[in-house]
């Protein structure tokens, strides 16, 4: 535990561990996660289907579910 993925547009493979290395620091440092019980997923979608994907799939039917929505802060 835990698990965190993360959607986004594709991104070069530099940028991509940067981002799940400060993700784990976040992780050990805010949530008191051991390193080693940290897993971190990236999954890439083109632009073209981020709408149909992502958006209609898994961020519109759980709106209410999300701490950040479109860059607003929810809480």
């Amino acid at each position: 535990m835990p698990l965190i993925v993360v959607k986004a547009y594709p991104k070069d493979e530099k940028i991509k561990q940067e981002v799940a290395e400060e993700i784990t620091r976040v992780f050990t440092e805010k949530w008191g996660c051991a390193r080693e019980a940290i897993t971190v997923k990236i999954e890439e979608y083109a632009p073209d289907v981020w709408a149909r994907e992502v958006k209609e799939k898994e961020i519109d039917p759980h709106a209410d579910e999300m701490l950040i929505l479109s860059g607003e802060k929810k809480f």
